[in-house]
């Protein structure tokens, strides 16, 4: 079993339905059992997406109860490349996503201790340029745990895939380690 570090930064990558999200999960349970919920932030910004019968993707809830006490600031989010019907209207879904996951980002506390963003490119497949903002505040905190999809399963050439690989190469370069459940 894989075990997340508790300090620095993780970036948690892989194709869909590998254990993103529980790994993460498990880590934010790690944290609240030595740490307690004071300054943990829960940064969610996953979708849930049905494809050919099987749910794909979704909350930290699913795998954990987010404790009284965190932070927890969740997107509804869109799954652009699944329910935009062009490659304008996957953008256009996923600047929604990126203004909501903004928002959430500038309600958190200042100072986190901790922060654990699921699907955290969800928040970068409309601007890219956006990820040093994501990563400016993780970097406030003694521990951050991001995880993202990673995979070339839902295309690579629509502007969305590449938005999001571009913050993907970003995201790997700052994170202290990678963790790759390809």
């Amino acid at each position: 079993m894989v075990t997340v570090p508790l300090d620095g930064a993780t970036l948690v990558v892989g194709p869909s339905n590998v254990g993103k999200t529980r790994l993460t999960a498990r880590a934010l349970d790690r944290w609240i059992a030595r740490h307690g919920a004071d300054g943990c932030v829960v940064l969610d910004f996953a979708p849930t997406v049905e494809r050919d019968g099987e749910v794909l993707g979704g909350p930290l809830t699913q795998f954990t109860t987010v404790p009284e006490g965190v932070w927890h600031g969740v997107v509804d989010a869109h799954a652009p490349r699944s329910a935009g019907d062009t490659d304008d209207a996957a953008l256009e879904l996923a600047a929604d996503n990126a203004a909501a996951a903004a928002d959430r980002l500038d309600a958190a506390p200042a100072d986190p201790a901790a922060v654990f963003a699921n699907d955290a490119t969800i928040a970068l497949q409309a601007d890219s340029e956006a990820t040093s903002r994501l990563t400016d505040y993780c970097d406030r905190a003694t521990c951050a745990v991001l995880n993202a999809f990673e995979s070339d399963a839902l295309g690579v050439e629509n502007p969305v895939s590449k938005n999001e690989a571009d913050a993907l190469a970003v995201l790997r370069v700052w994170a202290d380690r990678v963790v790759d459940l390809s």
